[in-house]
């Protein structure tokens, strides 16, 4: 249940103290069809916006702070229900206007002005009924939520291999793309969700797949060493959505740290044919040192992807196998990747 703010006037009245809501990760502000007698203002975090279809659901828009929600049902004169559901994909602030409130502040206006707003409003409710007339069952839907679905990740890096390549220039050595531009594009032209992009780029960004420059003009640039890594990424994840399940590569967190650690305990002189022995006994020692609760049995999703051969028992007891290092080398930032965007989708999941 949503947790009101005490602060405020209206106290012994009955009425809600404050405006001020705060809703959990996955908590639902309102449902469709729900009776509407607020609107809301995103103070911080974010809220989607969706609506169900048979036992999944079609994602609207993901809206954050600053943006306004519940506004069009005030202006429903006829059933004054909510037309989509809406929660937290994040904890989330929102302020609450009471549509009485909104009744008092529409009488002070001009009435050209009202006309105005009436019009404008009328308009984008019918704009948003011939929407769902077109809707088809051929439109894609969910039946879980992630915020970055497959489809989203593979359209923003395909476009930005392709806009690095046709619009990006090559100075020492990285390659420089307006921001500007390619926002204009991703969210003018294919549509992706504007509060989606930002956090994919912030996201390669702590990734260090990119840096985000400020021109001396205040503009911003996307920089990267090489455009050929975003098509690697895209194809990784559109093969991997073709495969059953027990086909896919399956590296959760525990695993890349495990590959990570078994990579940082190389000798590379030992390296033969892009192979190389390791001990995995010294690498468990390692986390059993530090009270990190990694073991073998993490390095089982390595094992099937063929990352490595069949674990070797020697003498004394030491686990060995032979590590395709070449191929981890290849195959490591797609893994780093994908349990960065994996991780974004956990904390954004409705509880």
């Amino acid at each position: 249940m949503a947790v009101v703010s005490s602060s405020g006037s209206g106290q012994g009245s009955g009425q809600k103290k404050s405006g001020l809501k705060q809703l959990s990760t996955g908590q639902v502000l309102f449902n469709e069809g729900d009776t509407a007698d607020s609107m809301y203002i995103i103070q911080k975090g974010q809220l989607r916006l969706y609506r169900p279809k048979g036992k999944g659901f079609v994602e609207i828009a993901v809206l954050r702070a600053g943006e306004v929600i519940g506004e069009m049902s005030y202006f429903d004169s006829q059933s004054k229900r909510r037309s989509a559901s809406a929660s937290a994909i994040m904890p989330t602030d929102v302020i609450e206007i009471s549509f009485s409130a909104l009744d008092k502040t529409m009488t002070t206006l001009n009435p050209w002005f009202k006309t105005l707003i009436n019009s404008l409003v009328d308009r984008l409710k019918k704009s948003n009924e011939k929407v769902k007339e077109l809707e088809t069952n051929s439109v894609g839907y969910s039946s879980g939520y992630k915020y970055f679905q497959s489809g989203d990740i593979v359209k923003i890096l395909s476009l930005l291999f392709l806009s690095f390549r046709s619009m990006g220039e090559n100075k020492e050595g990285k390659w420089q793309l307006s921001f500007s531009k390619f926002k204009n594009y991703a969210v003018e032209i294919f549509n992706i969700q504007e509060a989606k992009l930002e956090e994919f780029i912030q996201l390669l960004k702590d990734e260090k797949i990119i840096e985000v420059q400020v021109n001396p003009d205040e503009s911003k640039s996307l920089m990267t060493r090489e455009p050929e890594t975003f098509r690697i990424f895209q194809v990784f994840i559109n093969t991997q959505r073709t495969l059953r399940d027990d086909k896919k590569i399956n590296i959760n967190a525990k695993c890349e740290r495990f590959i990570n650690k078994v990579m940082e305990t190389l000798d590379e002189s030992q390296v033969i044919d892009g192979s190389v022995e390791v001990s995995l006994t010294k690498v468990i020692n390692h986390f059993k040192e530090y009270n990190i609760p990694v073991t073998l049995d993490d390095f089982t999703g390595a094992k099937n992807a063929k990352f490595c051969g069949e674990y070797k028992m020697g003498d004394n007891g030491e686990i060995k196998t032979i590590f395709h290092l070449d191929y981890v080398r290849r195959m490591y930032p797609v893994i780093k990747f994908m349990n960065a965007i994996n991780k974004v989708n956990e904390a954004k999941s409705q509880t």
